[in-house]
Formats: C-alpha cells, structure tokens, sequence
C-alpha cells in the first residue's frame, strides 16, 4: 500500500481501507496534468471515489462509513498526493466535515450540552456523517477575504433568523470543490454574536438561490482544487439545515485531540506525497541517464550527489514531523494533553511543508533545464508545494507562535517562592543584576 510509506504499523483493517485508495491512484495520476493545465477539477473523480466509497472514509460504520481514522485519512492523502496533489487536497477538505458530526457527537456523550440542545445538535451532526457515507461531497467553507490579527479564520458571514430559517450573507474565498461538491458546508456568525460563540454551521446546495462561483482561480499551484470561493447573496436556508445552537461550534471544539478539529496534519501528509513522488521521479531520471563521456549516471556526480542528499534529508524530516504528529494525536492512551499537541502541530506544519518544497527545489536544480518545465514532474511539484508555505500556520507564524508559548511559561518560572533564609545574595552576581535584583 503506498499509504505505508506514511503510515507503517497499519493493521489489517487500514490496509483493506488503503486498497480502495490504492486502485483509484491511476486514474489520478492520470488526469493529474491536464487537470493542472486548464486548473479544472475531474468531475469523474467525484463518481470514481464515491463507488470506491471513500467519501466516507472517516465515517463510523454504524452511519454507513468505512470506519476509518485520522491514520486512514493522513494515508489515503499522502496516497493521493502521489498521483494527483490537487485532487488529495480537495479530497481532505470533504473529510474535515466528519468533524462536524463526530465532534458533537462526542461532546454530548460527555455531557457537555444541555439536555434541550442534544436533539437539534445530534440530528445535525448525524446527517453530516449519513451524507458522507452516502456518497455526498460536501465542501467545507470556512475562510474568507476578511482577515484580523487575532485568528486565523475569521468569519463575516452573517446568518439571520427568518421564519422556517436563516438568510446567508457573505462571501467564501477558500474553500475546495466549488461547483463541484453537493453542498457547500458553511460557517456563518449569527446575528446579535461578535465571538465564536455564535458561529453557526449551515448545509448550503450547490445550486440554492443566491449561490454565486466567485471568478476563477488562477492559482499558483494546486490548480485543479476548484478553489474559487463563493458569494452567498441572500441564501436561503431551512431551520433543520443548520446548527444554530450557540456555543455549539466552541463545545465541539474541545473534543478535538489535537489541531484545530483534529485532522489537520492530513493536509501535510499531501504535500509530503507529492513531495517522495518527485523524489522518486528525480532519482529515477538522474540514475537512468547517463553521460554520454563516461556512461555513469548522472546522479553520480559531485553536484547530484549533493542536491539528492539534501533531498532526502529534508524529505526524511518531513516523514519524522509527521509521524510524531500522527502519533500523538491518534495514540491510546493520549500522551500529552492537547495544548501541548496543537503546540506541536503549530510548529510541525511550518516544518513539513517547507521540507517538502526543499525536495521539490532540489528536484528542480538536478533536473536543469530539462525539468524547469510547467507540466513536468518537477515545475507541477514545486507550484504544488510552494502553496503549502502559506497556508494556515506558515512556518513563521508557527515558530513565532511557539516561541511565545515557550518563553512565556519559561517566564512564568521566574517567579516562584524563595526557600527559607535565601536572599538575593544567593543570585549569581551577573544573574541579580541582569534581573534589576536590589534596586
């Protein structure tokens, strides 16, 4: 399974999950160029994965799903990043919707809703996962053009109470599978609420009314996601189409185990297919050909021999980020509490996609001219991966944020109580002053 290369230890269970992912990997890989050239997204892979049934993927078996787990998730998108990036990517941003259902779900078998609120929230979170399992698409629309300092993401979009519904208004500038999806999972903030609190989450048709495609991404990389956004102009929604209940959205979110809504590091295991592909595609070129003085291959030279080097190196940090991420956000009993965790996620992202755009560099400067091309192996990689350097947690934002957490709670140790009798002549000389002790 190619999953494997990811995931190591899969049990029996995970491997028959990976050969669903595995027998749809040419058809990808197929598609893969054109669908780059023209930035479409192949409307038959939406057919092809739902007879695989992978649409339901991550959802329990007792809703009609696969049964898998964020192990199965991480492998079946570095598996499909291997054969077609775009198609991984769009195919992540489907299943970060189970965590709609899974986490209400898990919220309210711990108690932590009242009791008035567990049926509205259960039906929402149970039709999240039925569609899935059914074969629905569901695009999961969050981010906007709107940005603050404070977050992240941050929502505009509004949502107010009619009779029998809610009225959307606003505009979604990211979100995978537009025009592609059935519907379109949205957050909105409900009116009268100015923190997250009052996000809600609304099951948009793709051809409701009010429904707009935002004009054409012309991406850098990652062409073929269907990434354009949309504009909600007066969208219509029935009442039992949404979760309104406030505080619904931030409850959920406390059962996640790790990054965000606990599927997070699923988006690096893409680049980190797409990554060991081009690896393997450089590796394979480099010792296949030969100079024609001497007949050795290529990759024997001084220059090859250093750029694959570093190849590998980063490629392997990028496998080892990963996996201690995967590791302690899937393992039982958990090992570190979660703070901890999303601390480590915050750093591991950043880590993992600048890696992975190392391996696709150096492909680029063993391959020479010959591989600076639009559509070859190495161009496509290096547009693909170049995208994850400024996604959500960019290397920056993750070690400034880490090192804030960090020095604070080293901080925080600063100031604690003195054993009986110390003074501050017990201070090392340079240590009191640096501190402005006795002043």
């Amino acid at each position: 399974m190619i999953g494997e290369q990811l995931v190591e230890d899969m049990s029996g269970e995970e491997r028959e999950r990976a050969q669903r992912v595995d027998a749809i990997l040419p058809a990808l890989r197929e598609a893969a160029e054109e669908a780059d050239r023209t930035a479409t997204f192949p409307v038959s892979h939406v057919r092809l994965l739902r007879e695989a049934g992978l649409l339901g993927l991550v959802v329990p078996q007792e809703f009609g799903g696969l049964g898998g787990t964020l192990r199965d998730l991480a492998a079946a998108t570095f598996a499909m990043g291997t054969a077609c990036p775009s198609t991984a990517l769009a195919y992540f941003f489907h299943n970060t919707s189970a965590s709609r259902g899974l986490l209400p779900l898990d919220a309210i078998a711990a108690g932590l809703f009242d009791d008035d609120d567990v049926p509205v929230v259960r039906a929402f979170a149970e039709k999240v996962l039925t569609r899935m399992a059914e074969g629905v698409w569901l695009a999961n629309f969050a981010s906007e053009s709107v940005k603050t300092a404070a977050a992240n993401i941050t929502i505009a979009t509004t949502a107010s109470k009619v009779e029998g519904g809610w009225i959307l208004k606003g505009e979604k500038s990211f979100g995978c599978a537009t025009g592609v999806a059935d519907y379109y999972l949205t957050s909105a903030k409900l009116a009268g609420y100015d923190t997250a609190e009052g996000l809600a989450t609304f099951f948009v048709p793709r051809e409701a009314p009010g429904v707009h495609t935002r004009a054409a991404w012309d991406g850098l990389g990652m062409r073929a996601t269907a990434n354009n956004g949309i504009r909600l102009d007066d969208v219509f929604v029935p009442d039992d189409e949404a979760l309104t209940v406030p505080g619904a959205f931030t409850t959920m979110l406390t059962r996640s185990r790790g990054s965000f809504v606990g599927n997070q590091l699923a988006i690096a295991a893409v680049y980190t297919g797409c990554a060991q592909q081009v690896y393997d595609d450089t590796l394979a070129a480099t010792t296949r050909k030969t100079f024609a003085d001497t007949g050795e291959p290529i990759a024997s030279s001084p220059v090859h021999q250093v750029l694959i080097g570093e190849m590998t190196r980063q490629l392997r940090a990028a496998y080892l980020w990963l996996r201690y991420q995967l590791e302690i956000e899937t393992c039982e009993p958990p090992i570190k509490p979660k703070q901890d965790v999303f601390t480590q996620w915050r750093l591991g992202k950043g880590a993992v996609t600048e890696a992975c755009f190392q391996v696709a560099l150096g492909a680029l400067k063993a391959g020479g001219t010959s591989a600076a091309s639009m559509s070859g192996p190495a161009g496509r990689a290096l547009r693909d991966l170049a995208m994850g350097l400024v996604m959500t947690f960019p290397a920056e934002r993750g070690m400034l944020e880490v090192a804030r957490i960090v020095t604070d709670a080293e901080a925080n140790q600063l100031f604690t109580t003195a054993p009986n009798g110390a003074t501050a002549n017990a201070l090392p000389h340079n240590a009191a002053e640096a501190s402005g002790a006795g002043r």
